[in-house]
């Protein structure tokens, strides 16, 4: 078996049944863009946009923890949204580094969202929620609309909160990582399951580490970002 062909065909066994090829290696890359990201590199970017499109074909299949089932419509959908904020992203803090970046070397510099920020951010949950569920239910058929439309929502106001440096997308990713465990628990893919239990503990760790450094690090871009940069 060609390597291509493993990545696409090949499975590894784990204790209580057997994980994708690319499932596997699509949340290697996940995880190596959240510490990435957790560092404020900017390369967090673009090896996160190889994680998305791995496991968009992954969800969209159904081809999940070894199991051909049907589509997880909103675990895919967010692979789309990731690939388009991702690129936001990428623009945005190299621009924000090229300006100067933070005082410790990182691209930005983490702070929390303004009082505005957050009720706009709560604005934008509400309606992306309502959205999701509509087409997860009257487009897609989605195997459970309810919390793939939460998990869709949420991973696209965590994701914007991450290119706009914001401490708060680490605790928006935690309430999306609880919803998405569960549901996949539900779905009996229980070795994504644990894998995606893993990937919350760097979630965590995340944002301790955002905290503190939104006390001590300091914005040195020449940038106005209200100006200059887009929202």
């Amino acid at each position: 078996m060609s390597l291509l062909e493993w990545l696409v065909h090949g499975t590894i066994p784990v204790p209580g049944g057997e994980l994708g090829a690319r499932e596997v290696i699509g949340n290697l890359f996940g995880l190596a863009s959240a510490i990435l990201g957790m560092k404020r590199f900017v390369w967090a970017w673009p090896i996160g946009l190889v994680g998305n499109v791995l496991l968009f074909t992954v969800f969209a299949t159904g081809e999940l923890s070894g199991h051909i089932d049907d589509p997880l419509w909103g675990q895919a959908g967010r692979q789309v949204f990731f690939a388009a904020v991702s690129v936001y992203g990428w623009w945005r803090w190299s621009h924000v580094r090229n300006a100067g970046g933070a005082s410790d070397g990182g691209a930005i510099a983490p702070r929390w969202a303004t009082r505005t920020e957050r009720l706009q951010l709560l604005g934008l949950g509400v309606v992306g929620y309502a959205a999701a569920y509509v087409v997860l239910t009257q487009v897609l058929g989605s195997w459970g609309p309810t919390t793939e439309a939460w998990i869709l929502a949420g991973s696209m106001l965590a994701t914007y909160g991450m290119a706009r440096g914001w401490v708060e997308f680490w605790l928006v990713w935690v309430l999306v990582d609880v919803v998405g465990v569960t549901t996949l628990i539900q779905a009996g893919y229980y070795p994504t399951a644990g894998m995606y239990l893993f990937y919350a503990i760097f979630v965590i760790i995340g944002f301790v580490v955002w905290w503190r450094d939104a006390r001590t690090v300091v914005d040195t871009s020449t940038v106005d970002e209200q100006e200059a940069l887009p929202v």
